[in-house]
């Protein structure tokens, strides 16, 4: 049985080729993985608002059948996902209306707890090691995904890799690429509203052979289509805006795991660090 990450592989390769009502096809069967079992060709014909015939030729166009095939196959690939899922503790749902400080509480460790769910293991661990064995690691984002670009490359940098963040100032991603080579890593932030430059910093990046790992909020984001490899973080909010619980945990972990791989370096940074601190103290306290 193909896994889901399989079937995904397979839209990936055909994703910028299909026509318009395929697209949508596409696009909902990556989001709506959960639903797919439990909808006919003419319920999901319904939704999308496309023919059965357009259904059937993209389920035929990577590689199943039909769309019965097609169904058949996530259904068993969620299956095993939930024999296989850790499960989390979570506040339970009260009946009574909570107070906005809980309500927020508790979206967040949903999302937490869902990331954990979502992510696995052994892609976490190959990031891990693509960041501590690329030369130098940039991050990337607009908007609050700069921020959060800024906080992971901090992050990195404590634990002694190499690690910035491009800026958008007098020169656009793309530009700055230009001067990252093939030992270089580029972590992508990709979060809605997406931003155009940085699919095109991760398109620019991966057309250049540079390995590109995507941090986003599902798996049909557009920059997923140009990663080695992609972390996917659910950032719900009451808002409209997007929570940081989740990726701020993530990012503790990246930069957790990659000092804990390579323990020699980080506690030679570590020394070092407080060694400059120490020094800087003095002399204020010397002034």
């Amino acid at each position: 049985m193909a896994r889901y990450k399989e079937i995904k592989k397979r839209i990936q390769g055909k994703y910028n080729v299909l026509p318009k009502n395929q697209l949508r096809v596409a696009d909902y069967l990556i989001n709506n993985l959960d639903e797919i079992p439990f909808m006919s060709i003419h319920d999901l014909s319904k939704v999308v608002e496309v023919s059965v015939a357009s259904i059937v030729r993209f389920a035929q166009g990577i590689g199943f059948s039909g769309f019965n095939e097609l169904r058949a196959e996530i259904a068993s690939s969620l299956k095993n996902q939930l024999n296989n899922k850790e499960i989390f503790p979570l506040f339970e749902k009260h009946e009574t209306k909570e107070d906005i400080l809980t309500e927020v509480a508790n979206v967040d460790i949903t999302n937490i707890n869902n990331t954990l769910s979502l992510i696995e293991r052994k892609i976490f661990n190959d990031v891990i090691s693509k960041i501590n064995n690329a030369e130098r690691v940039f991050t990337a984002g607009l908007g609050i995904s700069f921020l959060l670009s800024e906080i992971l490359a901090y992050q990195l940098t404590q634990v002694g890799i190499d690690a910035s963040a491009l800026k958008h100032t007098h020169t656009l991603f793309h530009e700055q690429i230009l001067f990252l080579t093939k030992n270089d890593l580029l972590i992508a932030f990709s979060f809605p509203p997406y931003s155009k430059e940085t699919v095109d910093a991760a398109r620019f990046a991966a057309e250049k052979d540079i390995e590109v790992i995507a941090i986003t909020n599902k798996n049909a984001s557009p920059v997923t289509f140009y990663s080695k490899a992609s972390l996917i973080v659910k950032s719900d909010n009451m808002l409209y805006t997007n929570s940081f619980a989740a990726i701020s945990v993530l990012i503790n972990a990246i930069a957790t795991a990659c000092a804990i791989k390579k323990k020699t370096r980080a506690n030679k940074i570590l020394k070092e660090a407080e060694k400059i601190m120490v020094t800087q103290n003095q002399i204020i306290i010397g002034s």
